[in-house]
């Protein structure tokens, strides 16, 4: 049975912390601390709720006020990383301490912020500030954009996302992602793929409410290197799968295409919740040369109120051959997950090619 992610939070993790601590704090009371860790009621925690207790009784075993208290914390995970090596998802307790106490402290909070995220991401703990005083936390970005440590700047991108999934909203940014867009700029080639990720997720989300803003940096950016145009495919795949027409332009998928889509098959009608289906098809090129092609699937799932829901899974970006034949083969999972839940009924599964549904079959899941 693989193990919970809140166990992360286990002896030998505290073991490691406790070591660390206490070459910072030679005073730091070990067994004081341990016992009010694994508390009475520690077994029935989830894990942010584990991360939380942790982050509460933290105050009470550290020097000073909070800026002595946050540099202790800081220098603590400097000594873990330098023992252990790699990241650790115990380690959230570090930005954690930052946003339940530093909100009065901005100044020392972003500076430590600036040293913990190089271990572990603050991408969370900075959304409070950006709330409080979005002004001056972006300015702070900006500098952190171009920082030596990827890490940083990554954080500089991750961190204003207006939709940053599982994190506290940013109606502002969201309303008027403007701000954002010098910190993206500084970014748009970067060297790391980690940092490029970030960029194209920060465009992915201000494309679900502003798809002219991210269309017209499209036409601004492109071009300009190959690890910026990675970027703005990636940043526009939200409007590729909405098969907005400027968007798929922008990539050489727009215009009619002529293709012929053959012996598109479903496995099976009747589906049973749980099971898989697999599906298969040709499609052939009937341009006169080598052509740029977006090809993938679309299935509509039945929804609880007896409503479709059409959701896009992308099968190939390639360029094809005029008359050759090319045949794709997939398999379709309909086992209930935490993120969809399937619903019996009619349900339809679509060939869409360069945003288009060119072919469609009905299926029954049971």
């Amino acid at each position: 049975m693989a193990s919970l992610l809140k166990d992360s939070f286990n002896t030998q993790y505290f073991s490691l912390f406790c070591s660390a601590l206490k070459k910072t704090v030679p005073s730091f009371r070990e067994k004081t601390f341990l016992s009010q860790v694994f508390s009475p009621d520690w077994e029935g925690k989830e894990l942010k709720e584990r991360m939380r207790h942790v982050t509460l009784l933290l105050p009470a075993h550290l020097p000073g006020d909070f800026s002595r208290q946050v540099e202790a914390l800081t220098q603590t995970l400097e000594k873990i990383y330098k023992t252990r090596g790699g990241g650790h998802l115990a380690d959230l307790i570090f930005p954690d301490f930052i946003e339940v106490f530093g909100l009065a402290h901005p100044q020392e909070s972003l500076n430590a912020m600036e040293t913990i995220t190089q271990f572990i991401s603050c991408e969370f703990a900075v959304r409070p500030f950006l709330k409080a005083d979005q002004e001056m936390v972006l300015r702070k970005m900006l500098e952190w954009s171009e920082h030596p440590h990827h890490h940083v700047r990554r954080f500089s991108s991750e961190g204003c996302r207006p939709r940053l999934p599982w994190a506290m909203a940013l109606p502002a940014l969201k309303k008027d992602p403007a701000p954002i867009l010098p910190i993206l700029e500084n970014l748009k080639a970067d060297s790391s793929l980690f940092v490029r990720k970030s960029v194209a997720n920060n465009l992915n989300d201000i494309a679900k409410d502003h798809p002219g803003v991210v269309k017209e940096l499209i036409g601004k950016w492109k071009g300009y290197s190959p690890e910026t145009d990675w970027i703005l495919k990636h940043g526009s795949r939200t409007l590729l799968k909405k098969a907005d027409p400027e968007a798929l332009a922008f990539f050489g998928w727009g215009g009619k295409l002529k293709t012929s889509v053959t012996a598109f098959k479903l496995s099976k009608k009747k589906v049973q919740i749980g099971e898989e289906m697999s599906f298969s098809f040709n499609i052939e090129m009937n341009e006169k040369k080598a052509t740029p092609v977006r090809i993938e699937y679309a299935v509509h799932y039945m929804k609880a109120n007896g409503t479709q829901s059409r959701k896009i899974f992308q099968l190939s970006q390639t360029s094809l051959e005029p008359g050759k034949q090319y045949t794709f083969k997939r398999k379709l999972s309909f086992r209930d997950l935490t993120t969809r839940k399937h619903h019996k009924g009619a349900h339809q599964l679509g060939i869409v090619v360069n945003g288009k549904e060119v072919e469609t079959l009905p299926f029954i899941l049971v």
